[in-house]
């Protein structure tokens, strides 16, 4: 079974090395030479066993043979090693780091001196990769040579290293101590950091400003590493699926192969380096950090595994708290900027490739896996020049333009960068209020609807931006929109525009249907790509705009789930345990962002739009509300400046003027309007990218190595089948299946009903005690109307229909179903009581020969024996209308 990294690893405490690490076997080491000090780089003759040099001697003569001309060099995107674990030795003069991959059998050393207080950091990487045996030898031989400064010391395990940061004198180095699995995509694992360790470099770390030393070091503390920090050894997870799949290698400062937009910590990686030409560390020592939010969960359709993974990006520029960070900067990044994207894969082979077919030895010749698919969204804070001053104690404090600039110099850099990185078109939804007694909102949207019409105008045709500005706070409120379904409207126009990746073209059977209807031009070939996409905001970019992105994320995960043959119809149901499993996804993705930028969770969530609130929905809003007024108005100051210090932002430039750029009109790059992914160079690099081999495939998974289910990240995931409710007998049942009768709204029409007539009119003894005179009820209709055979059915059913009972009767039907049937209405729907709701709902269908295709073939133990099914057409199938039904429960009401 395939080896799996432990979930949770509690490290940081200090061990001791087995003894056969420390003393190896001499009859199983190369004769190493003796040394009393180490004081010379490590990786050189000295210090180095001659097997090794031997090897790297064959390595040089290897990399002068040339390559044949018949097989063609294309830019190689090599993966980094698989070095998953580290170890610090220390003493007074200096680091010892030894990396090592999972299976102990390759390792490679690093040496920081620990003498110095300069501005520079004095690494020294070993060249040199060594075998558990050389590695033991070299430690023993390390050990010896500094019994003066008292050895190695005792070994400190920890999982990476975050970069180093410097205060006021002297650099520190911050570790990651604690770590687990949260994804696995591809066959990487995705960790979550749940602790670090702060580690002063300097042994005789002097300080001559000791009070502001500690002062900066409380303020960086209140970063909290431990909570929304992610990481992955062999996979970028500061680029996009398909960019990692089919773009080019990235080169960005320092040659850093990342996007270093999302990566947090990336003034810690490159600051200690600043001035060296080829920084002394290779990047596969140091982590690069995305902040934001990362979850997967998985489907089970009967039989077929499909996970779904949701990975949340902040960008580190301009980042800051809710009212201290607004709008735009000179340079064109907005305030509150998230990438969110999801992926969609079946996991019937683990990795990103097919294997081979034909022989063995053809393992190069790979395919392409046509199983992952992955969509694009992004938010972010509305790119004009706008405040919020929280000084009056106001829970909504005035909107103020701070600097009005005709041309929107800000936001054409925005959207000029957007186009770089995205492609075109650009789907702009703005969701922020159109009529307030005050305006607030409305301010920005009169300014945003201009900007963007005067920046489309220069625009080619085919390029302008779709801009869709839509009040959903007043839709909900008035009731005259279905807020749910005209986004998705909306989510279905944007993603057939731009589309979403998929790694493979579609399934065969979609050729058969095509061919089927006579329409073969339906059917994709080849892979497809994203090109564009949607921008969605509000004012702050959280409640509404979350909600937006969760119609966005289900209307795109109905077309994966389609494009890997897994539905008939990209269009799912609510209410139904796909759909269910991926809100409450969107729910954690939301929480985590605003708890982010706010301090607080989500305040309208999903539920709130579809007009489902649970029953405490309204206590939690309050509660919410508080804790985000109490954090913006306290809080947000400290909050700003240990952000600042984290991202190495030295000084907060004030917005006087707006830079003047070089043309009003061609305000765009022109390169930045081609397609960011064309199909033919990203086909090519999609199978070029697979015939890479990655160390990371047998460092994870070793066929000897026994691992049992429980610790296996992905049998224990999250899953359709572990939602409340669910037994082992649902893994029979398709999870794309609304439950109960569910009509085109979100609430059944016999549970309208229901509430409607309970809720109807007040009793006639309430109406007295008001003073209000109580109608008479309607006469009964004469005798000579009514047919003249008592016994029929007619007859039958209208007076069971209008029983006539004594006031005690009537009280005892009235206990015991009147407010039994509004006890089910009340309990939330997310526990038992909603099976019995359904049940309910359907058996009075059934009663009035309604919702027969609804039940299952099995009838529920829970369904009355003495309801039967029955029909409303006549035993002689004469097609006559049936008898009219008309129900009198205000004679239960009236007591």
């Amino acid at each position: 079974m395939a080896a799996e990294p432990p979930s949770s690893e509690a490290i940081g405490q200090d061990i001791k090395l087995p003894a056969e690490i420390l003393e190896p076997a001499s009859s199983e080491l190369p004769e190493l030479p003796k040394s009393g000090d180490i004081n010379t780089p490590l990786g050189k003759p000295d210090s180095v066993p001659n097997e090794v040099l031997r090897q790297e001697e064959s390595l040089e003569s290897l990399k002068n043979i040339e390559t044949p001309a018949k097989r063609p060099s294309f830019p190689s995107r090599p993966f980094p090693p698989a070095f998953n674990k580290f170890i610090l030795y220390e003493n007074r003069l200096r680091f010892y780091i030894i990396a090592s991959n999972a299976s102990d059998s390759r390792h490679r050393i690093i040496k920081i001196d620990r003498t110095t207080q300069d501005d520079s950091l004095n690494v020294i990487e070993d060249e040199v990769e060594y075998t558990g045996k050389q590695m033991s030898a070299m430690l023993k031989m390390l050990d010896d040579g500094n019994r003066a400064s008292g050895g190695l010391g005792k070994a400190k395990v920890f999982f990476g290293i975050a970069g180093f940061i410097r205060f006021t004198a002297g650099w520190y180095m911050i570790l990651v101590s604690k770590r687990s699995v949260v994804a696995l995509l591809g066959g990487h694992y995705l960790y979550h950091c749940e602790n670090s360790d702060i580690i002063p470099v300097s042994f005789n770390h002097k300080i001559e400003k000791p009070a502001e030393e500690q002062r900066l070091m409380n303020i960086f503390k209140q970063v909290d590493m431990s909570k929304n920090f992610y990481f992955s050894y062999t996979y970028d997870l500061t680029s996009t699926l398909q960019h990692n799949l089919t773009g080019p290698v990235r080169s960005g400062e320092n040659n850093w192969p990342i996007n270093d937009r999302f990566a947090w910590n990336f003034n810690m990686l490159t600051a200690p380096f600043a001035g060296c030409d080829v920084p002394p560390l290779k990047h596969y020592w140091l982590l690069p950090l995305v902040h934001g939010h990362v979850d997967q969960a998985k489907l089970t359709v009967l039989g077929r595994v499909i996970f779904v993974t949701l990975i949340a990006r902040r960008s580190r520029h301009f980042a800051g708290a809710r009212y201290l960070k607004r709008g735009v900067n000179d340079e064109g990044n907005v305030a509150n900027e998230v990438e969110t994207e999801q992926i969609v894969c079946e996991a019937l082979t683990t990795p990103f490739y097919y294997p081979a077919r034909g022989r063995a030895e053809d393992h190069r010749n790979r395919r392409p896996n046509p199983n992952y698919t992955s969509y694009v969204q992004y938010r972010g804070s509305i790119p004009i020049y706008w405040t919020q001053e929280t000084t009056s104690m106001s829970p909504k404090p005035p909107i103020e333009i701070s600097v009005v600039d005709p041309f929107y110099t800000a936001a054409s850099r925005h959207f000029d960068d957007l186009f770089q990185r995205y492609g075109a078109p650009i789907t702009i939804l703005n969701l922020i209020k159109r009529r307030e007694p005050v305006p607030r909102e409305s301010k920005l949207l009169d300014e945003y609807t201009q900007c963007v019409k005067y920046l489309n105008q220069f625009l080619p045709r085919d390029k302008k931006m779709v801009y869709r500005a839509w009040d959903m706070s007043r839709a909900y409120k008035e009731k005259t929109q279905d807020v749910i379904s005209y986004l998705e409207d909306i989510a279905e126009e944007s993603i057939q525009m731009t589309s979403f990746f998929h790694s493979g073209p579609e399934p065969y059977s979609h050729y058969l249907n095509s061919e089927g209807d006579g329409n073969k031009a339906a059917w994709r070939s080849s892979i497809s790509l994203q090109n564009g996409i949607c921008r969605t905001n509000c004012v702050d970019c959280l409640d509404r705009t979350n909600a937006a992105q969760f119609v966005f994320g289900k209307r795109a995960l109905g077309h994966q789930l389609y494009a890997l043959g897994v539905v008939e119809s990209p269009n799912l149901a609510f209410d139904s345990d796909a759909v269910n499993m991926l809100t409450e996804m969107y729910h954690d993705h939301g929480d985590s962002i605003a708890l982010q930028y706010t301090g607080s969770a989500l305040v309208n969530r999903v539920e709130t739009y579809r007009r489902m609130p649970h029953w405490n929905s309204h206590s939690r809003d309050i509660i919410e509300n508080i804790r985000r007024f109490y954090t913006n108005s306290l809080l947000d100051a400290d909050k700003q400046t240990a952000i600042n210090l984290f991202l190495g932002v030295q000084k907060e430039r004030a917005i006087i003027h707006p830079p003047v750029r070089g043309g009003y009109q061609k305000w765009f790059n022109p390169e930045h309007l081609k397609p960011a992914y064309a199909l033919a160079e990203c086909d090519e690099g999609l199978r070029r990218f697979v015939q890479q081999k990655g160390d990371y495939w047998v460092e994870y998974y070793r066929p000897l190595l026994f691992t049992s289910l429980g610790k296996h990240f992905a049998y224990s995931m999250n899953s359709t089948l572990k939602l409340p409710g669910k037994t082992a007998k649902d893994v029979n049942h398709s999870p794309f299946q609304a439950h109960g009768y569910r009509s085109a709204d979100p609430q059944s029409r016999v549970v309208q009903g229901v509430r409607r007539w309970i809720t109807s009119r007040p009793s006639s003894r309430q109406e007295k005690a008001r003073g209000k005179s109580t109608p008479k009820p309607e006469a009964q209709k004469p005798a000579s109307e009514l047919p003249l055979d008592r016994q029929h059915s007619d007859v039958v059913a209208i007076a069971m229909l209008n029983p006539k009972y004594r006031r005690k009767k009537s009280l005892n039907i009235k206990g015991r179903y009147i407010d039994q049937c509004q006890v089910l209405l009340d309990a939330p729907t997310t526990l038992g009581e909603r099976k019995n709701l359904e049940v309910y709902a359907l058996a009075v269908q059934t009663a009035k020969g309604e919702g027969l295709d609804h039940w299952r073939e099995e009838v529920p133990k829970e369904f009355p024996p003495y309801v039967e099914r029955s029909s409303t057409r006549y035993l002689d199938d004469v097609k006559n209308e049936a008898f009219p039904v008309s129900f009198r429960y205000d004679i239960w009401l009236g007591v």
